[in-house]
Formats: C-alpha cells, structure tokens, sequence
C-alpha cells in the first residue's frame, strides 16, 4: 500500500477532504499545510513519515508494526 493509499484510506473512513486535513494539521502544528501541497507530495511519493503519522494522530489512528510468520514464536 502506498502511503497516498493509506491516506485515503484514513480520510475516506473519516469522510474528510483533503482540504479539511490540511487546514486541520495547519490548525495543529507549527507548519503550514495546503491541498495541493499535500496532493503534489502524495503523487510524487515524497510524504514524510513524520507527516502520515501525525495525520493518523489527528483522526484518531496510530500506526503500527505486526510481525507476520507461521508464529510468534520463531522469534
């Protein structure tokens, strides 16, 4: 899953915009966020992970690491 996937995902479930979490993230950070910066960073595959993880934040996600294998026990 791309991380333009995976924020579409999020904002889908939540039925935000773009534009919304844009000005939500301005509203909560020090940085300044727009739609098409957003758009442009998501296409070009250039969205810090930083960023995607501050955005699950905001709409009340967190993301996190699943080992996968036969069991937990191989470890």
């Amino acid at each position: 899953m791309s991380v333009r996937e995976f924020v579409k995902i999020m904002l889908a479930k939540e039925c935000m915009t773009l534009t919304q979490l844009a000005k939500l993230a301005t509203e909560n950070s020090d940085k300044k966020y727009t739609m098409d910066g957003l758009s442009h960073k998501m296409r070009k595959g250039s969205l810090d992970f930083n960023d995607v993880e501050f955005f699950a934040k905001l709409l009340g996600y967190e993301i996190s690491l699943k080992k996968i294998g036969k069991s937990s026990d191989n470890n």
